[in-house]
């Protein structure tokens, strides 16, 4: 018999832990190779983890709702077979042979011969870490995840804290729950630290040993303005308990609204949002969708609508415009050279998710089309894979799709704009022509477009969308789609 402990797989390049949500089984229950074992969320998508060995489960080591670092052992399964060790650890759940003998007493003789050991080959998990790395002069690199990174930004949680942090996670690393207990040991007082505004990093006072006992005169309170502490720091407002009265009814959020409130409240609280707003003549696109979709979707197996179209100019004018293609870390801007652009889904309960077309700038029309449509189809029936909702560069959400002309989103962060598309309308309209002016009909839709203001101005954010409207306007309605397959 051996023992075979199943490891958390890599799930991505970003993502460090995971939640468990379910186990499929249970100790002692038999399980095949390949058989979905347990349920597992990320910040990302939920996903199924299967065994890869089979045998008889004898022992859980984490319970349901607990936050696992990526590489730590999970399970161990007793087996008649012994499994393989693989000689990498990319994309594959880590499988550690251990034989189990009976502990013998020195003191007795017995054949060497009648006890088989079975050879152990023993494989370091090291995962392949993609996160921003922050150094001090003073101390050793650390690497942390991007959600730590997010949680401290939020929270004016400076470098040198983080440094000075001993973690609980894997090698010592700071998990989400140490940057949390941290966080609410200094609004307890227990740790004595001033808050930079608008996060950036500052150098720490020295440390009082002594517990507040009073706080500042009301006097002083009232001279400064509401949105200020008396320390300089930046104050949100508490929420005030709602007051229940008459016919109510109370629902818990979920676990992936609540993620989705706290990315929310997190990006309005890092980035001062600017959002503009342009109107599109998207006349030429609608005659040309109209005249070809029926013959794409025979040819090509898949349905062809306006997203994939408006996402085609979208990639060409972010090409012309890095800076929007982007992101900010501290002082520095990191100009990202791949284009993939999030595409903000509506799941059928009601939650929102935003799977990731790589390489958008690269793809013909057809290639959009079923990218597009594979990725929505996907999410919508929860089959969606935790490497298709990372590696975003700038998101694009089509609030027309239910009947909204415009709208302002909140940018998805670490990027530093979200690009909204309204409904389309018929509107009567003018236009110049060689005879003078004249009123016509035409097809109009508005976009409009949210922008991190500490990178991008609004000079800046106008020209790149105007440079959309002019690639939406530019379309040619006798193009040859196929010719561009």
């Amino acid at each position: 018999m051996a023992i075979v402990e199943l490891v958390l797989p890599k799930l991505g390049e970003s993502i460090m832990e995971a939640t468990i949500l379910k186990w499929h089984k249970k100790v002692g229950d038999t399980i095949k190779l390949d058989e979905t074992l347990l349920d597992i969320a990320t910040d990302k998508v939920d996903s199924e983890i299967p065994s890869t060995a089979e045998g008889v489960i004898v022992e859980i080591l984490y319970e349901v709702n607990s936050v696992v670092p990526i590489g730590t052992v999970i399970a161990k399964i007793e087996s008649n077979k012994a499994a393989t060790v693989p000689t990498k650890t990319t994309n594959s759940i880590v499988e550690k042979v251990t034989p189990i003998t009976e502990q013998s007493s020195p003191n007795l003789a017995q054949p060497t011969n009648n006890i088989q050991s079975i050879p152990v080959e023993v494989v370091p998990f090291t995962p392949t870490v993609s996160t921003e790395i922050i150094s001090n002069q003073n101390s050793d690199t650390k690497f942390y995840s991007p959600l730590v990174i997010s949680i401290a930004q939020s929270e004016g949680v400076s470098m040198q804290e983080l440094q000075d942090l001993n973690g609980t996670g894997n090698q010592g690393r700071v998990s989400k729950k140490d940057i949390l207990a941290y966080i609410e040991a200094k609004k307890s007082n227990k740790v004595i630290t001033t808050v930079p505004i608008h996060n950036t990093p500052i150098q720490q006072p020295t440390p009082i040993t002594s517990p507040i006992t009073s706080k500042p005169s009301q006097v002083y309170d009232e001279m400064i303005p509401d949105f200020m502490q008396s320390n300089g720091t930046t104050k949100f407002a508490s929420p005030e308990e709602v007051i229940i009265t008459g016919n109510t009814e109370i629902v818990e959020m979920d676990r992936m609204r609540k993620l989705i409130a706290k990315h929310m409240l997190d990006s309005v609280q890092t980035s001062p949002h600017v959002t503009s707003f342009v109107e599109v003549d998207v006349t030429n696109m609608v005659v040309w969708r109209e005249k070809v979709k029926a013959i794409f979707e025979k040819r090509e197996g898949t349905k062809l609508t306006f997203t994939p179209m408006f996402i085609e100019g979208i990639a060409a004018s972010l090409e012309k415009f890095p800076i929007v293609n982007s992101s900010l870390q501290g002082d520095t801007i990191i100009l990202k050279k791949d284009i993939n652009i999030g595409m903000a889904t509506a799941l059928p309960n009601g939650n929102l998710i935003v799977p990731v077309i790589k390489g958008a700038n690269q793809l013909s029309i057809v290639g959009l089309s079923k990218a597009v449509n594979g990725l929505a189809n996907a999410a919508r029936n929860n089959q969606l894979k935790p490497q298709d909702t990372q590696a975003a560069t700038f998101t694009v959400t089509n609030v027309g799709t239910f009947g909204s002309i415009m709208g302002t989103p909140i940018i998805s962060q670490p990027q530093v704009a979200i690009l909204a598309l309204g409904a389309i309308k018929k509107r009567p309209v003018v236009i110049e022509t060689p005879a003078g002016d004249a009123i016509v009909i035409r097809h109009m839709m508005f976009i409009s477009m949210s922008y991190d203001h500490r990178i991008v101005d609004g000079a800046m954010g106008t020209q790149f969308m105007a440079a959309v409207a002019k690639a939406f306007e530019a379309w040619d309605p006798n193009r040859q789609w196929f010719q561009y397959v």
